[in-house]
């Protein structure tokens, strides 16, 4: 069974002032995400499923979904403000502007996903090692396996110089997760790392192993997220800001004994399209990468 790319693509982009998805990084108009599901392709998973707002739709599908669907088979969804919401439930929540989350994101795509998934962000950079390792992971699952995996990074090659960046720092016994917790604000400080989280400014030294969002789970996976996304709207309906994260939503999997979370690592460097400063940088990376042989100049044969 091969496995499946699912990509959260929905983000609003407030900090990168665009829609970062499809911006153009490669040098021949390519998106940050063309290496990605072009890594994936090359390392085993068949099938990529978008999830998108409708508002971008048009835009996203001339600037990147009509070529990856020409090389592999590609679907997308949407998700909106009132996506899995009743209708007290969308009342309740009219005033809000910003995207309920990972978490609701996640769940909007479960009618196109049928096998095995790895779920990542569109404006990351993973590297090729990681797909591979979630591959061979992932295809040794079933449907109701409840063994899921993900690729942790170390935290100070996911760090920014333009400004603080979300991660989720892990804890990790045996080779597998215990407990993961969402920091949506780290930064440099004088030149350390430091997470301003629940109030208070924590010195981290920088080798933490943290989350990039880059998880293989099973179709099981969609229950527990379930579960989780209908006590966070029923405790969070009236809120503006508050977000359904699914590093949060996957470590409860682990905390309730839902499932087992297998850790793999990787020493990549991420790079990324957090702000519009970033551009340039990844811009220079890839570039970097075609010419040393790494990708084609270009990716696709259409």
């Amino acid at each position: 069974m091969k496995p499946t790319v699912v990509v959260l693509a929905a983000g609003m982009g407030s900090r990168y002032g665009g829609v970062k998805q499809i911006d153009s990084v490669g040098m021949h108009d390519e998106t940050l995400l063309d290496f990605g599901i072009y890594d994936a392709k090359l390392s085993g998973f068949s099938k990529v499923v978008f999830i998108i707002r409708k508002d971008i739709e048009h835009d996203f599908r001339e600037r990147l979904f009509d070529r990856i669907a020409r090389n592999m088979d590609a679907s997308y969804v949407f998700q909106s403000m009132d996506s899995l919401l009743d209708t007290k439930q969308a009342e309740l929540s009219k005033d809000r502007t910003k995207p309920w989350g990972t978490v609701h994101a996640l769940l909007c795509s479960q009618s196109e996903v049928h096998t095995p998934f790895v779920v990542i962000n569109s404006d990351d950079y993973y590297g090729r090692k990681a797909f591979q390792i979630i591959e061979k992971h992932l295809e040794k699952e079933s449907n109701e396996d409840t063994e899921h995996a993900m690729v942790g990074y170390v935290l100070e090659n996911t760090m920014s110089l333009q400004g603080s960046v979300s991660r989720a720092l892990c804890s990790v016994r045996d080779g597998y997760l215990t407990r993961m917790v969402e920091n949506t604000k780290i930064e440099f400080v004088e030149g350390k790392p430091v997470s301003h989280f629940e109030g208070k400014d924590i010195q981290l030294s920088g080798k933490e192993w943290v989350s990039m969002n880059f998880f293989g789970f099973t179709v099981r996976a969609y229950e527990s997220f379930k579960g989780y996304w209908d006590r966070f709207i029923k405790d969070n309906v009236s809120t503006l800001k508050n977000e359904c994260l699914l590093p949060n939503a996957a470590s409860e999997i682990v905390t309730k004994g839902a499932g087992r979370i297998k850790m793999y690592t990787t020493d990549e460097k991420w790079f990324g399209m957090t702000y519009s400063s970033d551009r340039e940088i990844v811009r220079s990376e890839l570039k970097k990468k075609i010419l040393s042989g790494y990708y084609p100049e270009r990716l696709w044969e259409k």
